[in-house]
């Protein structure tokens, strides 16, 4: 008799303890479509970085013009020693 009752104890922690994990499971979804899956440190990390990689890629494209001026300068000195 006592069996009977263990079992049906064990089922309804079972159940208890499924229907938590799904409650958990459907925060955790709720949670991950509100902040897109990442935490608010995780973000401004990402800004950060995001932020630094544009700096970069701008301090590049200035550095690239700057070598463009200068091939020039070269290309227009050695044409003036050519002539001479």
């Amino acid at each position: 008799m006592m069996t009977g009752a263990l079992i049906v104890g064990i089922c309804i922690g079972g159940i208890i303890l499924f229907i938590a994990t799904l409650g958990l499971i459907f925060i955790g979804i709720i949670r991950a479509s509100k902040t897109g899956g990442l935490s608010k440190n995780e973000k401004q990390t990402q800004e950060e970085e995001t932020k630094m990689i544009q700096d970069i890629y701008h301090g590049l494209s200035k550095m690239e013009e700057r070598i463009e001026a200068l091939e020039t300068i070269l290309i227009e000195r050695q044409k003036k020693d050519l002539n001479k």
